[in-house]
């Protein structure tokens, strides 16, 4: 499988992030709920998982400073 460049997974991260913020403020508008979609389907694709919490995880897996971050739930089980 291909992996997407960190620095990519870091930047769709960084705007899902901002736009969840932002949703939460605006009342979770249209366009807001948009472009959270098409970056959720890009992390999924970018990750090969099927929903937004496992490509989240996956993508913070995979940057470079991860062995740093508790991936507790990724060994569960």
């Amino acid at each position: 499988m291909l992996m997407a460049h960190p620095a990519v997974l870091r930047d769709l991260i960084d705007r899902y992030e901002a736009l969840t913020a932002a949703g939460a403020a605006d009342g979770d508008g249209a366009q807001v709920r948009q472009r959270m979609d098409d970056i959720a389907y890009t992390l999924c694709v970018s990750t090969g998982t099927r929903d937004i919490d496992t490509a989240l995880i996956a993508a913070r897996h995979q940057l470079p400073d991860a062995r740093r971050l508790n991936d507790s739930v990724l060994n569960a089980g």
